[in-house]
Parts: C-alpha cells; structure tokens; sequence
C-alpha cells in the first residue's frame, strides 16, 4: 500500500499533547501537524529528527498536516501513524503474503467481541479447512540494536487484547497476534518486558494456550534512506519470547 504523496519533509521541533507536533519544513516555515499515535513513541521522536508529512486538501480540517515517518537514526525510518497497521496487515492477508492467514474468504473490520467488550481489528472467516481467526494488530517501532520491542509503554489495552484471543481460542477458533513491524532497522521482534513486565508474562501464557504470533516488516526506505512512499509489508520477521 502507498503512503499519500508526495510526502513533505521536515525536522520535528516537538511533539506535545500527544496528537501535536510542531515541525519546520525544508523552506523553513514552522507548521504544527497532526499525530496520530497516542503512544510513548519510545525511540521515535528524536530531537531535530527529519520527519515526513502527508497533507490533506480537506477544508474542514483543522491541521492540514499528518505526521507519518521519521528518521529514527540515520538510514532508519519508522512509520508512527498508528492508523495505518490495520490496512497494512489487512492487504497482506488478502495478497497472500502471509501465508499463515492464507484461504480466508471474508475479512471484517472492528468486530464487538469478548467478555471485555472488545472490537477486534480483523476477523477472517470463510475457510473452508480452518475455523475462523480472530487477528489483532500491534505496530512495532521501538528498535534497538536490530531487536524490536512490544509495547513502548505498560498497556492495560493490550494485556486485555491478549485475555480475549486466549477465550477465543478456548472456544475452538484460532486467536492471532499479528505484530507489523513499522521500522527499517528490526530484525526480530520481543515483548519488553523491561517495560511492561506483565504483558511479557501474559503472552507467553497466551501462546502456551495456543495463541499464534506472527511479525511482518513492511518496505519504508528508498534510496539513500528516504522514504519509498511504499508500507507494503514484504517478508516475515522471528518472534522470539524467551527471557
């Protein structure tokens, strides 16, 4: 899938508020963008980071400006926008490029389910050799020295995520954990535990219960390291849980 373009480049000044992010464009005027990510951005929000915006043409909004990519280290880019993991997995899926999630029919968005009134990102059905599979989404950008780390922050969301897929699976369909990995330089994928500690715990207890993990790296950088305009997930990634 393609990122808007063209892609607007510029170096982050700040991030505040969570949603705002004041940025100074190549020409050097100073424009606060939208963004979409309501995490720590743990590692992705470097002082002077060169950062790409897509901008929108809708009149209605407030702030034209999206923030989507930044440059977490040179060469290494990570996409932020957290509204994008779902399609990204989503296209995957339905391209056959995970072949784990592969001869499913049907593929819906935000189904309400779970005792713990839960919404969960993709829901396949229609195989005619698998019972149907409950996938929920994490996007992976906290990078160090090529190992990526889920979460960035203790998540109570996600330790429930994890509690649902289990009561899930009990009931005989199949409960997915499916980490896209938004970032060049990760070659493997974790649970920080040196971060949230019980949501390690809970997922290897998940995949004891018969929970599947799978992590997917998507196509972010060019040539010379900017951006392709391409997030298309591409090749899969080791999971790895021991401690």
């Amino acid at each position: 899938m393609k990122l808007p373009e063209p892609l607007v480049e510029g170096h982050l000044i700040r991030r505040y508020k969570r949603f705002l992010a004041d940025v100074r464009l190549r020409d050097g005027t100073e424009v606060t963008a939208h963004c979409p990510n309501t995490g720590s951005m743990l590692g992705c929000q470097p002082e002077n980071a060169r950062v790409w915006l897509s901008r929108s043409d809708n009149p209605k909004r407030k702030l034209p400006y999206t923030w989507e990519l930044v440059e977490t280290e040179p060469g290494m880019l990570a996409c932020i926008n957290t509204a994008r993991p779902n399609a990204q997995a989503r296209a995957a899926i339905e391209h056959g490029t995970v072949p784990e999630l592969s001869g499913y029919r049907v593929c819906r968005s935000e189904v309400k389910y779970g005792e713990e009134k839960s919404r969960i990102d993709l829901l396949l059905s229609g195989h005619p050799g698998q019972p149907d599979a409950w996938v929920e989404v994490k996007n992976v950008t906290l990078a160090d020295n090529g190992q990526g780390f889920f979460p960035d922050a203790v998540t109570t969301r996600g330790q429930k995520h994890l509690r649902e897929l289990m009561a899930q699976v009990a009931k005989g369909d199949r409960g997915v954990l499916f980490f896209v990995v938004n970032h060049t330089g990760i070659e493997t994928v974790r649970p920080a535990d040196h971060i949230d500690s019980k949501y390690g715990r809970l997922l290897r207890e998940a995949c004891d219960a018969g929970v599947e993990v799978v992590a997917y790296r998507a196509t972010l950088a060019g040539e010379n390291g900017s951006p392709s305009g391409a997030i298309t997930l591409v090749e899969s990634v080791p999971v790895i849980l021991e401690v």
